[in-house]
């Protein structure tokens, strides 16, 4: 079975009430760098980036943020 990391920002976002724009000025990280973890643009994930969230929203397992999910079931995720 293939695994891929599956990005969980945005659920994240809404859970918290928050939105992208919003998490960009708490984080001190652009729009567009938020933007692109959300929506799973980003082809790196910087370890600055993901520690500012993190930080950010207080998150205490790396699990609420991003997690491994079957390929096949990525689709059915977001």
């Amino acid at each position: 079975m293939d695994l891929v990391i599956e990005v969980k920002l945005k659920k994240l976002l809404k859970d918290r009430g928050l939105d992208q724009k919003q998490l960009a000025k708490m984080s001190g990280l652009t729009e567009r760098t938020i933007s692109e973890l959300a929506n799973g643009k980003m082809k790196r994930y910087p370890k600055e980036v993901l520690e500012k969230i993190i930080g950010t929203l207080d998150i205490r397992d790396i699990r609420e943020l991003i997690d491994l999910v079957p390929k096949e079931d990525i689709d059915t995720c977001n």
